[in-house]
């Protein structure tokens, strides 16, 4: 899911803490605003730091003064035989081609496994907003190939495009019967998406606010984190990337269960919008001597249910007859994008 999905969550999540809206009651936000930050805190982990700490074992590096897509092409090719022949993940780094202060190269790895060749097309030269500039789109026409030592396996529809700002990792994991598993972005979801992780931050963060502020506090604090946390990680398994969920217990993303991708609008919106109603409603419940009273049934039924309802009747008529199809991404691609577009 998208940032601020995460960040909504977790509110909604701390909101169940009475000690949450007693706090909130006598003007401090404290575990609201805990719940938010580490609502959003696994994939700032990922996006803002550990990537830029990865170790990598070959780096592609095009030289934007004569970009060359074979060049692209061999150094794709080396990396797959060295995973081959020394049977080890191999992690490849692809570099991004910047030519100006606004203008970047943009290229595409695939891989054809009929064929054995992994093929390398430079597109149109963008700017820092992705837009191609006119009149570069066919500057580079030759798509360059390479043989490859094995079938790469691809689990995922994200598309291995280098374009603005930062490129891309792929890991290369060797199988028992010869292929090579890609891994696409490797770091992402790694230990940073996991329980422990965030019951680890709550001890941690607990055992701090017991030294100021005494038992209740720590325990307080504890649970706050490790479950605003942990709605991060259950969140993400809903999509297909998955996460590491028990690290270090495990080693290994356990597959997501498919449902959405995290860049679907409707899975997004609905998340936000859930979540404000769970808000409100732990707020309604935590205040004396209300005059009006409703059931949490009759808030979902008036604040989801029926508007819901109204607005798949509205989306069926307009639709009639009609094949709406939309173009989804992968879980992976939607939050690199997402983070390249955020700079």
């Amino acid at each position: 899911m998208k940032g601020f999905s995460h960040f909504m969550s977790g509110v909604a999540v701390a909101s169940f803490g009475p000690w949450a809206i007693e706090a909130a009651r006598n003007g401090n936000p404290l575990f609201f605003i805990l719940g938010g930050a580490c609502g959003i805190l696994p994939d700032t982990i990922d996006f803002k730091f550990y990537r830029f700490f990865y170790k990598h074992d070959v780096y592609v590096e095009p030289d934007p003064q004569a970009p060359d897509p074979q060049y692209v092409a061999d150094e794709v090719a080396r990396t797959i035989a060295l995973a081959v022949d020394e049977k080890r993940y191999i992690r490849l780094k692809l570099s991004s081609i910047r030519l100006g202060a606004d203008f970047w190269q943009q290229y595409a790895v695939t891989f054809d496994n009929d064929k054995l060749e992994v093929a390398v097309k430079f597109g149109p030269v963008v700017n820092t907003g992705q837009v191609p500039v006119e009149g570069t789109e066919n500057r580079y026409p030759t798509v360059a190939r390479a043989k490859i030592k094995a079938k790469v396996i691809q689990t995922y529809d994200a598309a291995l495009k280098v374009d603005i700002f930062d490129g891309p990792t792929i890991g290369f994991n060797p199988l028992p019967n010869g292929d090579l598993d890609l891994e696409f972005l490797p770091w992402h979801r790694e230990w940073s998406h996991s329980l422990t992780v965030g019951a680890i931050l709550g001890v941690l963060v607990g055992a701090v606010a017991w030294l100021a502020s005494g038992w209740a506090m720590a325990w307080q604090c504890f649970v706050t984190i490790a479950a605003c946390y942990g709605v991060h990680v259950v969140e993400d398994q809903l999509g297909h990337m998955g996460s590491n969920i028990f690290y270090p217990i495990t080693k290994l993303r356990t597959p997501g269960l498919h449902w959405m991708h995290s860049g679907d609008g409707l899975p997004n919106f609905l998340t936000v919008w859930i979540s404000c109603l769970l808000i409100f409603w732990n707020l309604y419940r935590g205040q004396p001597n209300m005059t009006y009273h409703f059931t949490f049934l009759h808030l979902m039924m008036v604040g989801l249910v029926v508007p819901g309802l109204a607005f798949g009747a509205l989306r069926w008529l307009l639709n009639r007859g009609q094949r709406v199809q939309m173009a989804a991404g992968d879980d992976a691609d939607d939050e690199w994008n997402e983070s390249k577009a955020a700079g």
